[in-house]
């Protein structure tokens, strides 16, 4: 079979012919039809990601669309370290392997259920219902970011605040649904008041934690107007640092509630019953993200380290 291999960890995956996998008693084999590339899957190419054993060749990716040797077609996540996404034919874990219906667009999908998951999960778990709720998503201008935007307003939001620091990418935030954007690169003075000023949002969706939470906390939580209001602080990236000080008494004058949202805090279970609509919207188109496409046999360095945008690869 065809497929992207890694054979040396500074250089980018090179197309050739290698043997088909054979799946283990806990796998089965998925037909790759589309995966995409991004910043995780090229950390994981070249060896930086903590994940990481060294040991070569593999392949490389970390989930996609394909379909299973009976024909369904679905969203599956990696579990093989050195049989990944990218190759005509992969093995997973029985687990990691979402159905979907066979209409489904596998690039758009391929493209976009990586950085969306996170908030679709977060607000459909976490949350639940959204109608008229205020959100404020800290890492806003980062694909993941730019897909909670365009989430939250399509579950209903009222007010959906951008936080970030590409004022580029900020700016551009309002075409996906926000409707007030505050930059990480204003003096602090400023800052404060912005954080101050959208104090009595409802729900945090928290892509940064460090010192910039730690920052949007210290100001929020006392300007608050209602201290009992609950405030819904989710915390699923880490972009700005892995810890965060905050004050004990934080939690004894204001209703934070302070949760995490991941693959370990969610159960399989929910990931089946959830993700599959979110597949549908955006095969559909309702979430916009740049990506291109192009068949695995044209990939290149050029094209592989395009941080531009989401490279899908598709199989074809």
């Amino acid at each position: 079979m065809k497929a992207a291999v890694v054979n040396d960890l500074k250089e980018a995956p090179k197309v050739s012919v290698i043997e088909t996998p054979k799946p283990a008693a806990n796998e089965q084999t998925v037909h790759v039809l589309a995966a995409a590339v991004y910043p995780r899957v090229r950390s994981q190419a070249n060896g930086t990601h903590y994940t990481s054993t060294g040991e070569l060749p593999f392949v490389p990716g970390l989930d996609g669309v394909g379909q299973t040797e009976t024909g369904q077609t679905g969203y599956f996540i990696t579990s093989n370290a050195k049989y990944g996404a990218l190759a005509e034919q992969t093995v997973i874990d029985h687990h990691r392997f979402i159905p979907l219906g066979n209409d489904i667009d596998a690039a758009r999908v391929a493209a976009g259920m990586n950085p969306a998951m996170s908030a679709w999960m977060s607000i459909k778990v976490r949350v639940g219902d959204l109608t008229g709720k205020k959100v404020m998503i800290l890492g806003a201008t980062g694909a993941a970011g730019q897909m909670a935007v365009q989430i939250s307003r399509y579950l209903g939001a009222s007010e959906v605040i951008g936080v970030g620091r590409n004022q580029t990418k900020l700016t551009a935030l309002s075409e996906l649904g926000t409707t007030q954007t505050i930059s990480l690169r204003d003096d602090q003075e400023s800052l404060r008041a912005a954080f101050t000023a959208a104090a009595d949002v409802d729900v945090v969706l928290d892509y940064l934690w460090g010192t910039v939470a730690s920052t949007a906390m210290k100001v929020m939580l006392p300007a608050r107007r209602n201290h009992s209001q609950q405030l819904l602080w989710i915390e699923i990236g880490s972009m700005s640092g892995a810890d965060m000080v905050l004050p004990s008494a934080a939690l004894r004058s204001v209703n934070l509630n302070l949760v995490g949202s991941g693959q370990g805090s969610i159960n399989a279970r929910q990931y089946l019953a959830e993700l599959p609509e979110l597949a549908q919207l955006i095969s559909a188109g309702q979430f916009k993200i740049a990506s291109t496409t192009m068949p695995l046999t044209e990939l290149n360095e050029t094209n592989w380290n395009d941080v531009t945008k989401r490279v899908v690869y598709t199989m074809d």
